[in-house]
């Protein structure tokens, strides 16, 4: 069977009728869905197939049949929907147009370490002007400019966080791609910041350093590099010199030098996936121990905005309390397999510790993952930062 194309000569464009979306704009006419199927149906029965025809043609042979069997009011409706707040669409740089979503919105402004009920006032905010303006569609860039003037004039906000938006709003312009490392010990929440702040800021390629370890360790025998197939805390037990531990806890080889060497092996891997997301020009959150501060100093990423940070945990209870939760995760005994070995986990960590400080990789405290990833964010923004600050009126040009 043949199928009819509409054709739109304004846009010089040919496509095939397509039933789903006559039903849903009869649905936003006013009918139930089985009425808008059933007459989508019949439509796509009897109309001749071996011509094309033009969009406006098939519009206003639909408006006569809403016509004839619902009446003119919602043959008027569905060549002119009603508009509400819900209504409104948004144009984007590429020209793409979507349903304005506050949802969406407010988790832009979050992405500028707005807190919840804050991001909800400026949302609110925007929703009463284009209510009183009576918009139908508006750019993305329009958008902006207003959310950066809201912003500047709120007494609880202030110009300094109308700044971030504008630097956050010039970032996302250029195109540059983000690649964001969180590195940290066992238990302190990297995976869970990783996939929340992915989420946020709509970054869909991540990247554990677990994994990459993983894969390698079938390419490695354990024979050839035994320490890559212990875990990190552990790596040690497997170089040259070390012995059992005492009574007193003191061991011939320090934990930081098996996670070095460990580390070692698998940053090749990360420093692969960094560049490949550098070259591809997509954005990247890349987590996991082995995500260390010697990592960044290492590369060189061009035109990508490379941010690394460390997550801890600076209480012992409170690693403690987090790798035995870790046995509702994982099998109860690699939860008691992260308990017995908790102080090296913990030398671990101080090790990280001293290590970012003398890095000057910025340490971020997960004792709150709503609060963290609003620093890690802030600690974007930081980065983003230019001598010379970009104007409101180039950054949200039109």
């Amino acid at each position: 069977m043949a199928k009819l194309v509409i054709e739109d000569k304004d846009d010089d464009t040919r496509v095939p009728f397509l039933r789903g979306i006559l039903t849903r704009s009869l649905q936003q006419a006013g009918l139930s869905f089985s009425e808008a199927h059933k007459m989508a149906t019949e439509l796509r029965d009897h109309l001749d197939s071996d011509t094309p025809l033009s969009s406006s043609d098939l519009k206003q042979i639909v408006y006569k049949r809403l016509k004839d069997e619902y009446g003119p009011k919602r043959a008027e409706r569905y060549l002119r929907p009603a508009v509400g707040i819900g209504q409104i669409m948004v144009e984007d740089d590429e020209g793409r147009v979507m349903p304005f979503s506050a949802e969406l919105y407010r988790r832009d402004l979050e992405t500028i370490g707005l807190t919840l009920p804050e991001s909800v006032k400026i949302a609110s905010k925007l929703r009463r002007h284009l209510i009183k303006h009576k918009f139908s569609q508006i750019s993305s860039h329009r958008i902006s400019r207003l959310t950066y003037d809201f912003l500047k004039e709120a007494d609880y906000l202030g110009p300094a966080v109308a700044r971030r938006w504008l630097v956050w709003r010039n970032f996302l312009r250029s195109r540059r791609p983000l690649i964001i490392v969180i590195g940290g010990t066992t238990g302190c929440g990297k995976s869970t910041i990783a996939t929340s702040l992915a989420n946020q800021l709509g970054i869909v390629r991540m990247q554990s350093t677990d994994l990459l370890r993983e894969v390698m360790r079938t390419m490695m025998s354990d024979e050839e590099h035994p320490a890559l197939h212990a875990s990190s805390y552990e790596a040690w037990r497997h170089m040259a010199g070390a012995k059992s531990r005492s009574k007193t806890g003191a061991v011939d080889v320090p934990v930081e030098a098996g996670f070095k060497a460990q580390a070692e092996l698998v940053s090749a891997a990360s420093q692969a996936v960094m560049e490949r997301a550098r070259r591809e020009r997509v954005s990247l959150v890349l987590e996991g121990v082995h995500a260390h501060p010697e990592l960044a100093e290492q590369l060189e990423l061009d035109d990508a905005i490379l941010v690394h940070v460390l997550l801890a945990v600076l209480k012992k209870r409170k690693l403690k309390r987090r790798l035995s939760s870790r046995a509702e995760q994982a099998s109860e005994r690699r939860a008691e397999q992260y308990l017995e070995n908790f102080d090296q986990i913990w030398q671990l960590q101080s090790y990280l510790l001293s290590e970012a400080d003398r890095t000057n990789t910025p340490i971020v405290i997960n004792d709150d993952r709503d609060q963290a990833v609003r620093e890690i964010m802030r600690t974007v923004l930081d980065s983003l930062e230019e001598p010379t600050a970009p104007s409101p009126k180039k950054v949200f040009a039109e």
